[in-house]
């Protein structure tokens, strides 16, 4: 594939950002654009590998060294046309996937992977640029009536999958614009919600009814949906957070859920007023985020641009790895140091950190105590001691946690269905039928797989569109 010594010529070019000083001013993307000569030149660097393994690091499968070599050509739309066999949505992942396809791929055994990132971006950019971007309007409808609960990436793409088979799909969305994660949880300097709403547009012109506002087991009822649908996709997400129960957690004003606060600034970017009675702001303040993911790192950004006083940056698990062995783990997903361009923006990183509890004054927090931990492994399990003598204090104006989700919220509409749930209390569906323990009733997504990646999100709700498809007509032609 692309050109034979290629790999051997065209060192690797990634994907370059506007300084930190000047993209810090704004909540737009910064991503510099490379040119289509740049990114055809780093689709000859794709190896004819035996096996390509960057296929299975990819969870939507992407048929990765096609479109290379297409791009590699300048056939752009025939590569525009092999992503999208693969991902409905590939400037979402283009922009927030962590690339797990470049960790498999050959190249990375010298540290010099092909830019598949970068490359998957453009060629979608480019389609929607040139207009090859079109709705893909059924030929003939087959009078089945789809109802998908949640608008995230799983839902979306379950939605249009279905749709393009011909079925009457509504998708119900609890917030008030469509996008889930995608819309309020992802900062729009990563990913600008204008990507979102012309895929909506898209997906309108195919078929499919959007309805915001509408909260299953809240202002809708389920049984109301079980009477009207001949079935039902459950892409709820995974969005019980993990909590910090620690002393003042409770008793003291400025701990927050980290979405509750990215939130808040994606509605600002939107228009939309916060009363200050509300409101969570960084500015001016000693921001203390706890989880060292791509959630807390999203909360740095935000700070930072919001003009926090300063930003910490604290993480119970030891600090990764410079380097990764490669004989140990290529092609698989590597534990390593990575840093984030919203780290690069300017923050202090602590790991190998619990925090004890949080002390303030006049009812609101200023200070959060934490010690130093230890890691070891004993009969084959992880245990974590504390170091003796290493406790200390951090300013802390505004705690940001995100530490995670544990799983779907349970209160509402998992419990009025009744829905069996397995043992980590995501709804119990397997990976072939992606049926639940109620007839016609599917799970896709974090909801049923638990807190992942938006690229496996598009995955699940892809491979139940297939499974709901066959449900209904005996038989499917839509791919997994």
């Amino acid at each position: 594939m692309g050109k034979p010594t290629g790999f051997m010529e065209i060192p690797r070019s990634e994907r370059h950002y506007a300084p930190p000083g000047e993209r810090v001013k704004h909540y737009r993307e910064f991503t510099i654009v490379p040119s289509d000569k740049e990114i055809s030149l780093q689709g000859a660097r794709c190896m004819d590998c035996g096996i390509p393994y960057c296929h299975n690091g990819c969870p939507v499968n992407n048929i990765i060294p096609d479109w290379n070599e297409m791009v590699h050509r300048g056939d752009w739309q025939n590569a525009l046309s092999i992503l999208h066999s693969t991902n409905n949505f590939p400037e979402f992942t283009g922009r927030i996937c962590p690339a797990p396809c470049e960790a498999s791929c050959t190249l990375n055994l010298t540290d010099q992977p092909v830019t598949i990132k970068s490359i998957e971006c453009a060629i979608v950019d480019k389609g929607w640029e040139m207009g090859w971007i079109k709705p893909q309007i059924p030929l003939q409808k087959t009078g089945k009536r789809v109802a998908v609960i949640g608008s995230g990436p799983s839902g979306m793409a379950c939605a249009q999958q279905l749709a393009r088979a011909g079925h009457d799909i509504y998708i119900f969305e609890k917030n008030d614009r469509i996008g889930g994660l995608l819309r309020y949880g992802i900062p729009d300097f990563k990913m600008e919600k204008q990507l979102i709403d012309r895929r909506i547009a898209q997906m309108q012109a195919e078929g499919v009814k959007f309805r915001p506002n509408s909260h299953i087991g809240g202002n809708v009822s389920i049984k109301a949906l079980l009477a009207d649908f001949d079935a039902i996709v459950l892409a709820v997400g995974s969005e019980k957070p993990r909590d910090l129960e620690v002393p003042g957690r409770n008793e003291l004003e400025g701990v927050h859920y980290a979405m509750d606060f990215l939130r808040q600034q994606n509605k600002r970017n939107a228009g939309d007023v916060i009363l200050d009675d509300i409101a969570i702001s960084a500015t001016g303040k000693h921001v203390v985020v706890i989880g060292g993911g791509d959630t807390g790192s999203d909360c740095i950004g935000t700070s930072i641009r919001q003009g926090a006083a300063s930003v910490v940056q604290i993480e119970i698990l030891p600090k990764p790895p410079e380097k990764e062995n490669k004989m140990l783990t290529w092609p698989m997903w590597p534990n390593k140091l990575r840093t984030s361009s919203s780290q690069e923006e300017g923050c202090q990183r602590h790991w190998s950190v619990n925090t004890t509890s949080v002390t303030g004054k006049d009812g609101k927090i200023n200070e959060l105590n934490a010690i130093q931990v230890e890691w070891k492994q004993e009969s084959g399990e992880w245990k974590m001691s504390e170091k003796p003598d290493s406790a200390f204090t951090l300013k802390a104006d505004l705690v940001l946690l995100a530490m995670g989700f544990v799983h779907p919220v349970h209160d509402g509409l998992l419990q009025e269905l009744g829905v069996e749930r397995d043992p980590r209390g995501n709804i119990k569906a397997n990976e072939q039928q992606y049926r639940t323990s109620i007839d016609k009733i599917f799970a896709a997504g974090d909801g049923r797989r638990g807190q992942s990646l938006v690229v496996w999100a598009i995955r699940e709700g892809r491979q139940a569109a297939r499974a709901v498809d066959e449900y209904l007509m005996g038989s499917s032609e839509l791919p997994r």
